[in-house]
């Protein structure tokens, strides 16, 4: 008989206020082109001529986010929080403090007790006293605290001097209470991608059953309870907490699909809605798996470019030096790194903001090169840092919970030899990675606004290691069937999110949280 393990979530009340987790993902940084110190400038469209902004004075001007009537009680946690992320000193000035809050587990009734919520809010000396919050959302990409901090150190701070940015962990990532679901051997197995077994994809597979009966008997019967739905269940009780009839929100990446679901439950309460990068609405696992190599691949290009530009220690075609260590860790030649290991590590690299891009490119350069001379220690403690994007059973939990229409492994065996030709770095492992969440229940299906009058800003960009820009159409599409009007402010630079990149991006997130007016359709940002 198998023995079960079940958590019982009235521990929660003896917990820290808000310890963050050591597998806390660093997530994606940016090397490159990426951002830009100078002050942006919001070019043409697409189709020529200026973007004109788009207004909503007049009777459908959705109403003003509120300032909290009763807020949480906050504690210092910058340094922390900064060091666990390694992100170095917090910068001077900046006020990041902790907090966490009460949230049902099912606010339908159908599994009693509550959850502990853990929240982080970041702001600056001249960030207004009255100004009412940005909450943040990045769903289980990365916890929302690293999100936040990441913005915090790096180059661009417009929103963060105009609004608090206040970021909730999703259940089981970041702050939230962790979940400890694997046997060491199953949560290994899938870090590496089945690296080493006959058959990867058939590995995989295997491994999420192993994981799935774990984590569900661990769970229960609270193993439903990790979705979309109820993440964004969780930030209405942030908002009733606060005693505020409207709020202001933004989802990055994943955290896309967290905030229109909020529209779909809470579009009453929404004054304001940013999706920055968004996965694709209701698509399913191949297709949004495809968008994220394609993004991380055209990432990985303009880091090459960037580091060749630098004369870096990667030699003459950096992308070809980069190929090359994949594949000798993919044939268990970089010591105990693997292909998969690796992969996680660069994409780490591709996205996160940095005020000292310069020193950031040369660093994953400098240890990647030492790594292919046959010294990894560098490389190790990248591995180390960035390992808890796929080792944390929170994540695991939280990403099988929304995972709609999985691949099959004949599809997956299939798309292994597909994606390693058409995505030379980043396919092969990917099409392995399909099988992670096969075997987890069947979650529900994406809830969608049906009807929502507001103004909606979006913002993306092509070399994203989350979503590329094929994403974003079926985003908008959704959008403009219940109502909303949109807006596409595009990015020319590279790394996720784009607001936590570029000041242009900053500017007009700001003009629009000010007065809900949208900047013209089709408007681009430099890099």
């Amino acid at each position: 008989m198998r023995r079960t393990r079940r958590w019982c979530p009235s521990t929660l009340s003896t917990l820290p206020a808000l310890v963050l987790s050591a597998s806390l993902t660093i997530l994606l940084a940016a090397c490159g082109a990426g951002p830009s110190d100078r002050p942006g400038i919001a070019e043409a469209g697409p189709h020529g001529g200026a973007a004109a902004p788009t207004s909503t004075s007049g009777t459908n001007t959705p109403p003003q986010p509120e300032t909290p009537k009763t807020d949480l009680v906050w504690h210092d946690c910058a340094a922390a929080t900064f060091n666990q992320l390694n992100l170095g000193a917090p910068p001077p000035g900046l006020i990041f403090e902790c907090a966490d809050y009460s949230t049902p587990i099912d606010v339908g009734g159908a599994v009693l007790g509550t959850f502990r919520d853990s929240v982080a809010r970041a702001r600056l000396p001249q960030t207004p006293a009255g100004a009412a919050p940005l909450v943040l959302t990045s769903g289980v990409d990365r916890s929302s605290t690293s999100t936040l901090a990441g913005l915090a150190a790096g180059p661009a701070s417009a929103v963060l001097a105009a609004h608090p940015i206040v970021a909730v962990d999703r259940r089981g990532l970041g702050g939230s209470q962790p979940v400890n679901c694997m046997p060491d051997d199953t949560r290994s197995g899938l870090a590496t991608a089945g690296q080493g077994a006959a058959d990867p994809v058939d590995a995989v597979a295997k491994l999420s059953q192993d994981a799935t009966i774990a984590c569900t008997d661990f769970l229960q019967p609270y193993q439903n309870t990790y979705d979309a739905g109820h993440a964004a269940d969780d930030i209405d009780q942030l908002r009733q907490q606060w005693q505020v009839d409207h709020i202001a929100l933004i989802g990055t990446g994943d955290g896309a699909r967290v905030a229109l679901t909020y529209a779909a439950k809470y579009g009453e309460h929404l004054s304001r809605l940013v999706l920055d990068s968004p996965i694709a609405a209701k698509a399913d696992s191949i297709t949004r798996t495809e968008q994220r190599v394609k993004g991380s691949e055209a990432a990985l290009t303009a880091f090459a470019q960037a580091c060749s530009g630098m004369s870096c220690s990667l030699g003459a075609d950096p992308h070809a030096a980069v190929l090359a260590l994949v594949n000798r860790a993919g044939a268990g030649q970089l010591g105990d790194v693997s292909a998969a290991q690796l992969l996680t590590t660069i994409a780490a690299f591709l996205g996160d903001p940095r005020a000292d891009q310069a020193n950031h490119i040369t660093q994953l350069a400098d240890a990647l090169s030492a790594a292919g001379r046959g010294d990894t220690g560098a490389l190790d403690a990248l591995v180390q840092r960035a390992a808890g994007m796929v080792a944390s059973d929170g994540q695991f939990v939280a990403v099988c919970s929304d995972n709609q229409q999985p691949a099959t492994p004949d599809r997956a065996k299939q798309l292994e030899k597909t994606w390693a030709t058409q995505y030379p770095v980043f396919g092969k492992v990917a099409a392995a990675q399909l099988m992670a969440c096969s075997a987890w229940p069947a979650p529900a299906p994406q809830q969608l606004p049906t009807t929502l009058p507001l103004p909606v800003l979006v913002l993306g960009n092509d070399a994203n290691p989350i979503a590329d820009s094929d994403a974003r159409p079926s985003v908008t599409g959704a959008l403009g069937t219940a109502g909303a009007t949109t807006s596409t402010l595009s990015w020319q630079g590279w790394g996720y999110p784009v607001f936590t990149h570029s000041s242009c991006a900053q500017q007009n997130l700001t003009a629009y949280l000010k007065d809900a007016t949208l900047p013209g359709d089709g408007t681009v940002c430099p890099a």
